[in-house]
C-alpha cells in the first residue's frame, strides 16, 4: 500500500488551529508507531443555543488498523467547573471491518460531486428501524407483528463540496477505496490518488 508523507497528516491538523497539541498527542498515542497510509481530518464547527463549538475527527488508515481520534469542546459542567476538551481515540483492527459505505451526491445540473458519506461498519453500533408490518388488504385490522432493518453504523462521516471544499471530498473518497482495498486484501500501491 503507497505510504503517505508522514507529517501529512499532523501539518493538516496544525493548520486547523483547533487544540493541534491535545489532537496530536491524542493521534500518536492511538498510531502506536505505525505508519499513515491514508487520511482525512474533518473540523466542523457546531452551533449549540448561542454558543458556537467546534469538534475534529481525525481518520487513519494503518496496515493493520482504522484509528479514529474525535476531540469536542465542552462548556462547564458537574466534572469540570471550567470550559474543556475531550478527545477520544478508537483503533478496529481491518480485518474487523465488515463494510465500507460510500454515498456520492451528484448535482444533476453540472454533474460535479457536491457531497459524499462514507459510513464504516464493524459491528459495535447497530441500530434497528421498526415499524407495524402491513398487508396488502385495506380492510385487514390483524396484527402482523413488525418488520424492520437492522443497519450497522459505527462511524459515518459527511463532507460536502461547499463546507470543506473539493480536495477534502477526494481525500475522503480516496480514503475509503484504500479502506476497501485494504479489507479484500488488495493492495493500490500502484495507484495514482
Amino acid at each position: 500500500m503507497r505510504r503517505e508523507r508522514p507529517t501529512g497528516v499532523y501539518e493538516e491538523i496544525s493548520r486547523s488551529g483547533y487544540y493541534p497539541q491535545i489532537v496530536t498527542e491524542g493521534l500518536r498515542d492511538a498510531l502506536a508507531g505505525e505508519e499513515v497510509r491514508a487520511h482525512v481530518v474533518h473540523h466542523e464547527p457546531t452551533f449549540d443555543r448561542e454558543e458556537i463549538r467546534r469538534h475534529m475527527t481525525v481518520l487513519v488508515l494503518t496496515d493493520s488498523r482504522v484509528v479514529l481520534v474525535h476531540t469536542d469542546e465542552h462548556p462547564p459542567d458537574d466534572l469540570l467547573p471550567r470550559h474543556y476538551t475531550s478527545t477520544t481515540s478508537e483503533a478496529v483492527a481491518i480485518d474487523r471491518v465488515r463494510s465500507v459505505l460510500v454515498t456520492r451526491m451528484v448535482s444533476a445540473e453540472t454533474q460535479e460531486l457536491e457531497e459524499a458519506v462514507m459510513t464504516i461498519g464493524w459491528g459495535a453500533v447497530s441500530h434497528i428501524d421498526l415499524e407495524p408490518a402491513r398487508c396488502s388488504d385495506p380492510d385487514c385490522e390483524a396484527d402482523h407483528g413488525y418488520t424492520g432493518n437492522l443497519t450497522g453504523d459505527d462511524f459515518s462521516l459527511r463532507l460536502s463540496a461547499a463546507a470543506d471544499g473539493g480536495g477534502a471530498l477526494e481525500r475522503l473518497l480516496e480514503f475509503a477505496r484504500r479502506l476497501s482495498a485494504a479489507t479484500t486484501g488488495a493492495d493500490l500501491a500502484g495507484r495514482d490518488g
